[in-house]
């Protein structure tokens, strides 16, 4: 099954940014030495270049490591390398509306990107 057969199968909306936390606590996971592992690792892969810039042959730095599927609908894969891209602060901004919490259109292509294809 694929990122977007997950979320469609499992009834989230992600436009709507309707999430539920659970027991994690974001703002301890963002100051984990994991996650500052991972995020070390996640801008080196992407020679610390956002990766939505690069797709228009722009070379911007990158200074954000951002969950493709939103940690809060997905904790299991907040640590995984195929759900996280670096991204400038502006391309970031363009993946989540700040008004519902949810991903917009540009968020939800990486969503549908980041999908294995269906045989």
């Amino acid at each position: 099954m694929n990122l977007v057969e997950y979320v469609i199968q499992s009834n989230i909306d992600i436009r709507k940014g309707v999430f539920f936390i659970g027991v994690i606590r974001l703002s301890n996971f963002y100051k984990s030495k994991k996650w500052k592992t991972k995020r070390q690792s996640i801008l080196r892969r992407d020679e610390y270049l956002c990766r939505e810039c690069k797709r228009y042959g722009k070379t911007t730095p990158a200074t954000t490591v951002h969950h493709i599927l939103p940690i809060e609908q997905r904790p299991d894969l907040k640590l995984s390398s195929l759900n996280l891209i670096s991204l400038c602060n502006e391309c970031h901004n363009k993946m989540h509306d700040r008004n519902t919490g949810g991903l917009t259109e540009k968020g939800l292509q990486w969503v549908e990107r980041a999908s294995p294809p269906t045989q």
